[in-house]
């Protein structure tokens, strides 16, 4: 394969977006042998699922596909002994593991393929293939916990099976993957291995399954984003494989936005700026606000104004702002989000995610969600300063993990004795980045925004789609919206990029009302941008 995308270094991954602040899973050791567990493999299965009343039939292929890194010299002889493929000496490979749904008795030529994966960095994509778009989904509580199993599987009547074939990713390490090999870690966990990683897996599986003319989409979530930036440039400028369309959800490409720690990045204001209209989302929802309006949107945009206006002005003020100019901004910033004017005075008028997480409902001793703060839990110490874990990701994450594993062997019949890792805690993820033309790898925290300007200025036709939920303040909507509208592209490709919005969280289809609209949304723009002519 040719090399990889350049990529952006960060100062911490406080921004990263596995569902946080647990201290991540470790990895089992594997029962399975190193070559069996190095050989790729299939299983297939079949099934239907109904979608908007139509029956579809579809073949499901679960099983894995062996990638290399960019270096890997696939004409080399192979290594025997502990110097081979799979042993802890040998050259460092990943078994990146996927599921894929075909719908029966279609040309491959008229379906579309998806390739859907979630984030992390460290992340499998169990919550999109359970939660979202599968044959089937679990049934969680929309904005409170879950209680503890026995849970329920369902049709799931929102699958997009009724638009595009699917193939759902294990990012390596995560799920079913694993890597091995001496150097194992540098050669897959870092911006540019990932996306080389995943732009091997995705020619590997064209060739495999016969789809190089399909039409065809990649579709992240959260650190799914950023992925899927340098994933599009390193297919379309470095291997030529063109794509229809990008579908983003929950994004984050600039991650001097983020908003969970930007006290540690001083002089960089932005990220309490476009975490505002979230935070004041949020305030609605509680019913904290001292005065509260009829309808969010219309709210939401008066905040948007306020905060790229005002307050905007007096954050690049810094320690020279007037008092009294001070304390009219902490005054709209109450009515605004809710939180005492004194302790806005004492924060600065810089309030991070974390915090504002545990402030909001401080009086009844709960943190709200990070991932969704529609969602409230007991806080775990009521006077730290920031919220120590996320309530959205203890409420459901367990109905996914155990549903997962109920269905992937009585329905998928995949059999293994490896441990399903839905997410792994990844400390030394290297966050460097080569941006498009840069010389160098650059010292600052990742922005893959020229990758995906680059790719829509190399391939005019791509079109891109970006899903925010207002009550995400993991990433921000109003951070999507501002990085689309900062692109180095020209104005004629302003088109090309949709938004959507929804009054849920970083994962939209919590709420099942905005899974039935995503699920519109989606299938709208894959079949806008298809090629095919309603045939699909």
């Amino acid at each position: 394969m040719k090399p990889v995308i350049p990529v952006v270094a960060i100062a911490s991954l406080a921004a990263c977006l596995t569902p946080a602040f647990a201290a991540g899973h470790k990895t089992r050791p594997a029962a399975a042998s190193a070559s069996s567990l190095f050989t790729p493999r299939a299983v297939k299965s079949y099934g239907t699922v109904t979608v908007n009343g139509r029956k579809i039939a579809y073949e499901a292929v679960a099983g894995t596909l062996i990638v290399h890194p960019g270096n890997w010299d696939d004409a080399a002889t192979p290594a025997t002994g502990k110097h081979a493929l799979g042993m802890p000496d040998g050259p460092p490979a990943a078994s990146m593991f996927y599921v894929a749904y075909f719908q029966r008795g279609v040309p491959a030529q008229d379906r579309p393929i998806t390739f859907l994966y979630n984030g992390g960095p460290g992340s499998s994509s169990v919550w999109l293939h359970m939660g979202a778009y599968g044959p089937v989904r679990v049934v969680t509580n929309s904005n409170t916990h879950t209680p503890p199993a026995p849970y329920r599987l369902v049709n799931n009547q929102y699958s997009l099976l009724d638009a595009s074939d699917l193939v759902f990713i294990d990012a390596p390490g995560t799920g079913y993957s694993r890597i091995e090999g001496k150097g194992k870690d540098k050669a897959f966990y870092g911006v540019d291995q990932d996306a080389d990683a995943f732009a091997s897996f995705i020619m590997q599986f064209l060739s495999r399954f016969h789809r190089w003319n399909s039409p065809k989409y990649l579709y992240g979530e959260s650190y799914g984003t950023p992925r899927s930036a340098a994933l599009i440039y390193d297919l379309e400028v470095n291997d030529d494989v063109d794509f229809n369309g990008v579908i983003m959800q929950s994004q984050i490409l600039n991650f001097d936005l983020s908003a969970d720690d930007p006290q540690h990045n001083p002089g960089i204001e932005l990220p309490y700026e476009i975490a505002l209209p979230s935070m004041a989302a949020t305030a609605w929802y509680h019913h904290v606000l001292p005065a509260e309006p009829a309808h969010l949107r219309p709210f939401l945009k008066k905040v948007e104004r306020f905060a790229m206006g005002s307050y905007a002005d007096a954050l690049a003020q810094g320690a020279v702002l007037p008092r009294a100019q001070e304390r009219s901004i902490a005054e709209r910033m109450h009515q605004y989000t809710g939180l005492p004017i004194p302790y806005l005075l004492k924060a600065n008028l810089q309030v991070s995610g974390l915090m504002f997480e545990h402030e909001l409902l401080n009086s009844h001793d709960e943190t709200t969600g990070r991932l969704d703060t529609r969602f409230a839990g007991p806080s775990i110490d009521p006077l730290n300063e920031h919220a120590q874990y996320d309530p959205q990701a203890a409420a459901i994450s367990s109905a996914y993990v155990a549903a997962f594993n109920t269905y992937v062997t009585a329905d998928l019949h995949y059999k293994t004795d490896l441990a399903y890792l839905p997410e792994i805690n990844i400390p030394d993820w290297q966050m460097k980045h080569r941006p498009p033309n840069a010389s160098m790898k650059l010292p600052i925290d990742v922005n893959v925004m020229p990758d995906l300007a680059y790719a829509m200025k190399y391939d005019p036709d791509l079109k891109i789609m970006l899903n925010g939920g207002y009550f995400d303040l993991a990433t921000p909507f109003y951070e999507g919206w501002y990085e689309m509208h900062h692109l180095q592209i020209p104005r004629s490709l302003d088109k090309n990029i949709q938004y959507h919005y929804y009054k849920s969280g970083h994962m939209i289809y919590v709420r099942v009302a905005d899974l039935k609209k995503l699920h519109a949304n989606v299938v709208a723009f894959i079949r806008q941008t298809d090629n095919l002519g309603g045939r699909s």
